[in-house]
């Protein structure tokens, strides 16, 4: 039997692996009469996915953004943050596009979020670069969600809006070096798409096999990230991203204008991936205005 305080209940609530990421072991709770069996299904999927059964629980913010601040800190106590980078768009608890500046973003809601970014890191005298993720609502609230403590896969989002080699900085700090102690504003808007191995018509299935051929995009603005080539085999065995594809431009109506052009000439041949879902992403009037969460997925229909 699960015991939980009256004042836990309050709301609706998620539970969470505390050694999770990508939604295994999390659970939400609707109603009081679910929490017992949200706990011991959260439990035991933690336990098969990170051989870590432990659990928490925390508010569970309905269709927020999901908005991460980048930070980077040294052995002399210093700490920066680089910006933000939203997530929003997602399937199951994955992300599938990375964008910064966030179109939701404001001057004072920066501020706030990278002081309170700053603040975090701070408190565990944290070295290296890594990043604080929040949960934003439809008022600019913006909750703690965890720390990834280290390099994500959208890092050169980041890289492309600031001019700064995160990968070198990050080398740097390991080698006792200080960190310029700036917190640095987006001077451009970049785009990142991650090609994932799986079937967009098919609630984006797993698409393992053989890559029969590759035409990969090019040109000004645009940067490819990956490592297969024709006749590579994706095995079925790990997670099904394949290459990201970053667009850079001085606004995001020409980011994602150049997107939608690199998508169209990124040809992937043998499986099936998630180009189809970028392009009409790149074409949907809300995603254009900025207007989505971390919902939108569940309301888009693959034509």
């Amino acid at each position: 039997m699960v015991v939980v305080k009256e004042c836990v209940l309050f709301g609706k609530k998620v539970i969470k692996a505390t050694a999770g990421g990508g939604g295994k072991g999390m659970r939400v709770v609707w109603e009081e009469s679910e929490i017992e069996k949200a706990y011991n299904t959260a439990k035991a999927e933690a336990a098969a996915s990170f051989k870590n059964d432990g659990i928490y629980m925390e508010k569970f913010v309905e269709e927020p953004r999901h908005i991460e601040i980048q930070v980077a800190g040294d052995q002399y106590g210093q700490i920066c943050h680089l910006s933000e980078r939203d997530c929003s768009i997602q399937r199951r608890h994955q992300k599938l596009v990375e964008e910064s500046p966030s179109p939701f973003m404001t001057p004072e809601l920066r501020k706030a979020m990278g002081d309170a970014a700053i603040k975090a890191a701070s408190a565990i005298n944290y070295e290296s670069v890594g990043t604080i993720e929040f949960l934003v609502d439809k008022h600019r609230n913006f909750y703690f969600m965890e720390m990834n403590t280290r390099i994500q896969v959208e890092h050169c989002v980041t890289e492309e809006v600031i001019n700064f080699d995160l990968i070198k900085e990050q080398i740097k700090i390991a080698a006792g070096e200080k960190i310029s102690g700036a917190n640095y504003q987006p001077s451009m808007c970049a785009i990142e798409c991650r090609i994932n191995a799986e079937d967009p018509y098919n609630d984006f299935r797993p698409s393992p096999g053989k890559i029969t051929y590759l035409n990969t995009p090019g040109g000004h603005g645009v940067r490819v990230d990956s490592h297969v080539y024709a006749g590579y085999v994706i095995p079925p065995y790990y997670d099904s991203m394949i290459g990201k594809l970053i667009t850079v431009a001085r606004t995001r109506d020409e980011s994602l204008n150049t997107m939608y052009r690199a998508l169209s000439e990124y040809v992937i041949e043998g499986i099936k991936t998630t180009i189809p879902f970028h392009l009409q992403l790149m074409q949907n009037e809300d995603f254009r205005s900025g207007n989505f969460t971390t919902k939108f997925l569940e309301s888009f229909t693959m034509k």
